[in-house]
């Protein structure tokens, strides 16, 4: 066992050396790809060759996320200590489920969930549920909402389901992310239940038009950084007009702002709503899956996600970490969030932020004066460009991916295309930034 995974860390390691230099990602034939993974075998096989075929047989088709020049979908590459705490986790292959399963992984999601708090202006009081992502902190946090309206209401949901409940409405910027929408498909409210708001010409809610649809018991859907422009929604404006309705913020990677004095102005009042969700695998930098739920009355937090069993009766859970959660077992995530925090610090932190914000600018700026057009006003770290029409925009991209000397995606903003830039790794440079810009403006010249 030492020597195997002596070896997996020296893979690791050679491919982390390595980022810089190969291309972010490479044309690759999916059949072939699947067909180097081979067929299931009769005979068993030494860990020792299962580890080295794996290894070249992932190879071709690895994407360089992790390094520096990789700006499509919000992603970031994992921290040293990250890394290595996450490798130490999958070693001590501890259950998180609970205190009992796993004091340790208890006791460093609490203090991880306090310093990731602190860090988002968040109520000291308030639950944190260590989860796989925005998408199940969304379905967290909503499911949380649906609990105490509809207990506002007289409506027990857990125990009556939805079927002959009080209508809810789910108040919605039109600008909002996808995963809200799956969020309510899974809680069985339906997209119709979406009572939808405007847009101002950033992105961000149209507050006035918020005050108007808020009416009987409501859920209102707020976003910390959309996903294409980055802007942010007022959120004391926001609660001023929602009276007492709950207020959830989508904050997967905007609510990193709250974190770094030159943009904690966008997130004004943050501390104002009733539940938060967050990515540790966006802007903090930390291996995948891991993302955050915020409540700021955990008693509903609990009531709305837990549940018993004979067998876990009498067990000794203190944590509450099950509770919060919708997975059972799960791998104990605080391990690598307190590791990244406890490398960067709370001054580390803020560096991150405000670094990723000011290459955005950078790479919007050394782009306009290539010749293209920006979109937006880059208030954090997304930047939507454009070299012309659509079809010459989609051309461009599906150049850029395959070049390799950056990867970076496109999107659809007030009904034209564009090339969405995200700049979100921590060994992102502006010798980097310099580069891909270059490599897009020759490729957009040809």
């Amino acid at each position: 066992m030492r020597d195997l995974l002596a070896r997996a860390a020296e893979l690791a390691a050679d491919h982390r050396a390595g980022l810089d230099d190969r291309p972010v990602a490479r044309p690759v034939d999916p059949a072939t790809l699947r067909a180097a993974f081979g067929e299931l075998r009769d005979a068993p096989t030494p860990p020792a060759t299962v580890l080295e075929e794996l290894a070249e047989a992932a190879e071709p088709g690895l994407v360089a996320t992790a390094g520096p020049r990789f700006f499509g979908f919000v992603v970031g590459g994992a921290l040293p200590a990250a890394t290595a705490a996450d490798v130490l986790a999958a070693g001590w292959d501890q259950n998180a489920f609970n205190a009992v399963l796993s004091p340790a992984a208890a006791a460093a999601e609490r203090a991880a969930g306090d310093w990731l708090k602190d860090l988002l202006g968040l109520p000291a009081t308030a639950s944190a549920g260590f989860v796989t992502g925005g998408q199940a902190a969304n379905t967290v946090g909503l499911a949380a909402a649906r609990h105490h309206v509809l207990a506002e209401a007289g409506w027990d949901v857990e125990r009556d389901g939805l079927a002959g409940a009080p209508r809810v409405r789910v108040v919605a910027s039109e600008e909002r992310h996808a995963t809200v929408d799956r969020a309510l498909r899974l809680l069985g409210f339906g997209t119709r239940a979406v009572v939808p708001v405007k847009a101002k010409p950033d992105g961000a809610i149209d507050v006035d038009d918020l005050a108007t649809k808020v009416d009987g018991p409501t859920i209102v859907c707020l976003q910390a950084g959309n996903v294409n422009t980055g802007a942010c929604d007022d959120i004391r404006a926001a609660r001023a007009v929602a009276g007492n309705a709950w207020i959830h913020v989508d904050g997967a990677f905007g609510l990193w702002a709250a974190a770094n004095p030159g943009t904690k102005a966008l997130l004004d009042g943050v501390e104002l709503a009733d539940s938060w969700a967050c990515d540790g695998h966006k802007w903090l930098n930390v291996p995948y899956d891991s993302g955050f739920v915020f409540c700021a009355r955990p008693d509903i937090h609990a009531e709305a996600i837990s549940y018993r069993a004979a067998y876990l009766t009498g067990a000794g859970e203190v944590s509450g970490m099950g509770d919060l959660t919708l997975e059972s077992s799960r791998r104990a995530r605080g391990f690598a969030v307190w590791a990244a925090l406890r490398e960067l610090g709370r001054d580390g932190v803020a560096e991150l932020v405000d670094r990723c914000c000011r290459l955005a600018r950078r790479f919007a700026r050394t782009l306009e004066e290539g010749g293209a057009e920006v979109a937006n006003d880059v208030v954090l770290n997304q930047v939507l460009v454009s070299f012309g029409d659509d079809r010459r925009t989609d051309a461009l991209i599906e150049r850029i991916q395959r070049d390799g000397t950056c990867w970076l995606g496109g999107t659809t903003w007030r009904g034209r295309r564009y090339l969405r830039i995200s700049v979100s790794g921590w060994t992102t440079t502006e010798a980097d930034v310099d580069r891909s810009a270059a490599a897009i403006l020759r490729l957009a010249a040809q």
